[in-house]
């Protein structure tokens, strides 16, 4: 009879017992749920289950339009050796009370876990030790350094070669026609610290897993060696005066300095497959000058407040996020949002922690410190993105959770069939060993973390940041690719198109709407007066300005008293726009905003005619030329009327255009196209496009280096670059081209290697090496997408 779990969940949303209803019949329908009840009062839901596991309770709570407050925790995970060891300790992790989701990432060698508010940690660390490897938290333990291990790692594997090598020269000297051998004291005397000191970390880690009832790679190695290490002794202790058999320290000694050479190749790998997360951290200075009482004092970062003044000096990096008070200078932010040229800051201007400074002198104002700074937050997104498992991953777990009893159980049959057929307990035994040898899991292990992470890294430096793997499994499959048009494609701010006078000629057009617009803070006053600054227009002073509500603006400029607004404003005014009434219907046909400049006394009549429109990104163009290079249609879907996103498109050369859509009903049109079959991303600024970003299939956020975090999208661009988007899917399509030759080296490595084993046709030796090349090659083969540029 199965035990029963009860679980007491606090459900954040519910108002009403109608909402205390629907979580119940959600939480009854989840298999293995026996009783459900649901208090509103206190806010809680408690739950009897036969099973043991949170993660579909939480999922039901969440699919039925409530939120179960959970916690993360990240812990380090020593000992893992191969996908096996990822499953064990994911297994351990699962049963501890309170722990939602698990993700195990090989690659990384991290846990991130997902739990009930006041989980111990401690539970978790203990029952990763009853799994027989080692965990600590990331935000308490002190940072092991990978060098340091990386180090001992070298020194251990020279001296495993260094024993070795003498072992296998008899080997060569036979190709060369020479046949001696060593004294099997000798041999005795360089095999046993290769296979019980060098080789202990193997027997640990074997103990350890049998001990907890299952299998890894280390026992596969333990077992294989230990059988051709006391196979050699028995040879050797029967020889008697019969001569000297062919004895097998060398093929013993020879895995472990293999597997050993193997397992350093990978963690040099590993350690480069992180390097993007060890650049990001690298911004972050240690010390900054703050202001006090006009003092200037060096103190750590974690000293910092928000609001606290601080002194930047030329060439320096920001150390935190902050507003310029004080100063000019340029701020070279190309590791964290991929820009290459630097960006001007001025008094008011946003600074981005990490960055580095120009050649000016800057006072900033912290508004960000630790986690909440843009860098610390894209770094945690880079982090999720590596930890996370791609679905594909859920194959890979499914195989490696039953590969090394098949594995025990094939070498087993090996040596009863060799043993059947006739041979001597001396060539079973060897094949036997052969096969234990050449089964490695690590290749399925690394095949996809190791890919993925090298993919999201290569992004990250680039100015893509991806916020999950789900996300790029899914991005290389895009057939549409649906855009919004501000701030996506246009920038989003108005600009002056056309102008025509009708009195004077434009400039002095553009000079009189200038004065007229001096001081206001209105987007069309601003691309008005930046039109009479790209001109080098003197503009006149205005007095007695009025606004008109819903109308535009008039006051006195040199004498005259005038006006400039819209359509209404010169009706109300009675006067006739003659000849421009024409050109009017044209622009408007367009999409473009008008306004019209009036001289109101002492001679009533029309100026001219302004018209203004948003400009297009630079790029724009570019990015959907390089998506139909891709074999991806475009879409526009945009809130404007059909004249301007129909001049849009026609000007980028946009496949279908959707005018005048709310912003609640993008979603829906992305839905339409999802059901038609298409695979969706959506782009858009991740605020009014939230619903359509997330009903896409891949939602991809234009961030602006300041708002990264857009948790609606899959895809966050830390640029406003256009031509991002295609690069974006481009990263996906490679990395997801990866994945799959490293899946397919891994198997084919187990597939051919382990017959050819069974049947007497490799010797423990080059089962060692393909064991060991198998890994290597599978983190090698992913570490050329560092070599990627969009």
């Amino acid at each position: 009879m199965s035990s029963q779990h009860t679980f007491d969940l606090p459900v954040q949303g519910m108002t009403c017992a109608s909402c205390a209803n629907r979580i119940e019949r959600a939480l009854s329908k989840v298999p293995g749920v026996r009783g459900v009840s649901v208090n509103l009062a206190s806010e809680r839901a408690r739950v009897e289950s036969d099973a043991a596991e949170l993660g579909p309770l939480l999922a039901a709570v969440s699919q039925a339009g409530y939120q179960v407050p959970t916690q993360r925790i990240e812990l380090a995970i020593d000992g893992m050796t191969c996908a096996s060891c990822v499953g064990r300790v994911e297994r351990a992790l699962g049963k501890v009370p309170g722990v939602g989701t698990v993700s195990v990432n090989l690659a990384s060698e991290r846990a991130h876990i997902e739990t009930l508010p006041g989980t111990p940690v401690k539970d978790l660390i203990d029952a990763v030790a009853k799994a027989g490897y080692a965990a600590r938290s990331l935000e308490t333990a002190a940072p092991v350094d990978k060098r340091v291990e990386l180090r001992r790692e070298r020194w251990r594997l020279i001296i495993a070669l260094a024993l070795a090598t003498p072992l296998v020269l008899p080997m060569f000297a036979q190709w060369l026609g020479l046949d001696w051998m060593l004294p099997a004291w000798l041999q005795f005397l360089l095999a046993t610290p290769v296979q019980f000191i060098l080789g202990a970390r193997f027997y640990v880690a074997a103990w350890k897993a049998v001990r907890a009832g299952s299998g890894n790679m280390d026992l596969l190695v333990a077992l294989g060696t230990s059988a051709g290490y006391g196979l050699s002794l028995h040879l050797w202790a029967n020889a008697g005066h019969h001569g000297m058999p062919h004895l097998y320290f060398e093929a013993s000694a020879v895995v472990i300095a293999l597997v050993l050479l193997g397992k350093y190749l990978e963690s040099r790998a590993k350690r480069q497959t992180s390097a993007a997360i060890r650049a990001l951290e690298a911004l972050r200075p240690e010390r900054a000058l703050r202001v006090v009482e006009g003092r200037e004092e060096e103190v750590s970062i974690s000293a910092l407040r928000p609001g606290d003044l601080v002194v930047v000096k030329p060439g320096e990096r920001y150390p935190v996020d902050g507003q310029v008070v004080e100063g000019h200078s340029q701020a070279d932010e190309a590791l964290i949002s991929g820009e290459s040229l630097p960006v001007s800051k001025g008094p008011g201007d946003s600074i981005t922690g990490g960055a580095i400074n120009g050649e000016g002198r800057l006072l900033l104002r912290t508004t960000a410190i630790g986690g909440e700074t843009v860098l610390a937050r894209i770094i945690r997104l880079v982090e999720d993105a590596q930890a996370a498992k791609a679905p594909i991953q859920k194959l890979v777990d499914r195989v490696s959770s039953v590969f090394v009893p098949v594995v025990l159980f094939i070498a087993l049959l090996t040596l009863i069939g060799w043993l059947f057929a006739g041979a001597g307990i001396e060539t079973a035994l060897i094949n036997a060993v052969t096969v234990l040898v050449i089964a490695c899991p690590c290749a399925l292990g690394l095949a996809t973390p190791a890919a993925i992470m090298a993919g999201t890294g290569v992004a990250a430096r680039h100015g893509i940041l991806i916020k999950d793997a789900q996300a790029l499994e899914i991005a290389h499959r895009v057939t549409i690719v649906a855009f919004d048009k501000t701030g996506t494609l246009t920038s989003g701010q108005p600009r002056v198109v056309h102008l025509r006078a009708a009195v004077d000629d434009d400039d002095e057009l553009l000079r009189l709407a200038g004065a007229l617009q001096r001081g206001s803070e209105h987007p069309l006053a601003r691309a008005v007066l930046q039109r009479c600054t790209e001109s080098d227009l003197q503009v006149p002073s205005v007095s007695a300005s009025q606004a008109l509500s819903g109308r535009g603006i008039r006051g006195q400029v040199e004498g005259r008293e005038l006006a400039l607004g819209n359509a209404r404003l010169r009706d109300e005014q009675h006067l006739a726009a003659g000849e421009l009434e024409a050109l009017a219907r044209d622009w408007e046909n367009e999409g473009r905003t008008l306004s019209w400049l009036l001289e109101l006394a002492p001679q009533p009549r029309v100026l001219g005619l302004i018209a203004f429109g948003d400009s297009l990104k630079e790029g724009s163009g570019e990015a959907v030329r390089r998506l139909h290079e891709q074999g991806i249609d475009s879409h526009l879907i945009s809130g404007d009327n059909a004249g301007s996103a129909g001049a849009v498109g026609k000007a980028l050369g946009i496949d279908e255009v959707h005018a005048q859509v709310l912003p609640a009903d993008k979603a829906e049109h992305v839905a339409r196209l999802r059901q038609g079959g298409a695979v969706v991303a959506m782009v858009g600024d991740g605020i009014n496009d939230a619903p359509a970003l997330a009903a896409a299939d891949v939602g991809i956020a234009m961030g602006g280096g300041t708002d990264v975090a857009m948790h609606a999208a899959g895809i966050t661009l830390m640029q406003g670059d256009p031509r991002l988007v295609p690069a974006a899917l481009d990263i996906s399509r490679r990395t997801w081209r990866k994945i799959q030759q490293n899946l397919f080296w891994a198997f084919i490595y187990n597939l051919v290697g382990l017959p050819l084993a069974a049947f007497g046709l490799l010797n423990p030796m080059v089962a060692g090496a393909a064991m060991a090349l198998s890994s290597v090659s599978v983190m090698s083969n992913a570490l050329l997408l560092r070599r990627w540029k969009p």
